[in-house]
């Protein structure tokens, strides 16, 4: 079964751009703040940008560019409109985000709907339990959340990153994974997910920031997030002692004009962000560039890993609270079910391998 709200999105592209894509990203030159001339950038009684309030950074925008559009960087008016208009139509599953990726539009559509699964998959209605009262689209124009390089693309491992990885992924297909929680993935354990900051990445759902600032300090606070709120010291203070290592890092910023610069170091070596190493450095700015909308912006950098930096462009947008608590810990009911299956397979093991050999 194909749901069908192919016409509704044909009928938006015919007509041109009438989406709530940001003006920032898209086009090189465009800025929200040009969009809004009127607008005049808030700031606290101590001076600073005020950049508080509750942000999402859901989008549909996929992090690297998809292979099918080559060196396209950006989205035409006609397409982003066509694309608008299918992402955000009536009963789509938020969480389809590799929707984009996918060329043919037809098969597109039937990734967006969870009506045309597998029935044999069981899991709650996506649509009613993660749709938000804007629906998630995209986030500008681009066809990649990497803005750098120009592919859009993650650059290459370096081969030592790739031999690395590659072992890891072989250990993970062991049985001696499942041996102890402690082999388990950080977060199947409800210590760290992937998206989690710094750098901040779109999560499946629940992807809201608050930011509130002291005039020592800002405070990044995430919804989705197992780690405490990260706050931030921007009194100049040095980095603490490279022998003490974060999940987080040790972040410490800076104000540029009105942009907020975030570095932070210190990374636990199990960290292992898109596989990297300890030796990874971000480097965030926060810039609000009108009333509704910060222009995010990070680079990541481990020689250890990749042949070169990269960055990340991401809008975040204004939205409403408040922010719910994500009560993942690592002593859930999931790691003791996963074991237990494991300890009956090997039991069923033993017990085959001990019965004598039919005639």
């Amino acid at each position: 079964m194909i749901h069908s709200s192919r016409a509704a999105w044909v009928a938006v592209a015919a007509i041109g751009w009438m989406g709530p894509v940001p003006a920032s990203g898209q086009d090189p030159a465009e800025s929200g703040a040009e969009t809004a001339p009127s607008w005049t950038l808030p700031r606290l009684p101590d001076g600073q940008p005020d950049l508080q309030g509750y942000w999402t950074t859901q989008t549909f925008t996929p992090l690297e560019r998809p292979e099918y559009l080559g060196g396209k960087a950006f989205f035409t008016d006609e397409e982003a409109a066509a694309l608008q208009a299918q992402l955000t139509a009536e009963g789509v599953d938020p969480s389809a985000r590799d929707a984009v990726e996918i060329a043919d539009p037809e098969a597109r559509e039937r990734r967006l709907y969870q009506v045309n699964r597998d029935p044999s998959y069981v899991h709650y209605d996506n649509q009613i339990w993660l749709r938000t009262p804007v629906p998630k689209g995209l986030s500008t124009r681009r066809t990649s959340l990497v803005t750098d390089p120009p592919n859009g693309r993650i650059p290459p491992l370096t081969p030592e990153a790739a031999e690395r990885l590659a072992a890891e992924a072989e250990a993970r297909r062991l049985p001696s994974a499942f041996d102890s929680h402690e082999t388990r993935p950080f977060p199947e354990r409800c210590i760290v997910w992937a998206h989690e900051g710094p750098p901040n990445l779109p999560p499946a759902y629940n992807d809201i920031h608050q930011i509130f600032q002291t005039p020592g300090y800002v405070v990044v606070f995430t919804e989705l997030n197992t780690n405490p709120p990260r706050i931030i010291p921007i009194d100049g203070r040095p980095h603490i002692d490279g022998k003490i290592r974060h999940f987080a890092g040790d972040s410490r910023g800076r104000w540029e004009g009105g942009t907020l610069v975030v570095e932070t170091t210190n990374y636990n070596a199990r960290r292992r962000f898109r596989g990297s190493t300890d030796a990874l450095h971000v480097v965030e700015r926060f810039t609000r560039i009108a009333a509704d909308e910060i222009r995010y912006e990070f680079t990541v950098d481990d020689p250890n890993t990749w042949t070169r930096p990269w960055s990340v462009e991401l809008p975040m947008m204004a939205t409403e609270g408040p922010m719910y608590e994500y009560a993942c810990h690592e002593g859930n009911h999931d790691i003791r079910h996963i074991l237990e299956i494991y300890r009956n397979l090997e039991r069923q093991a033993a017990a085959e391998a001990a019965e004598p050999p039919s005639r």
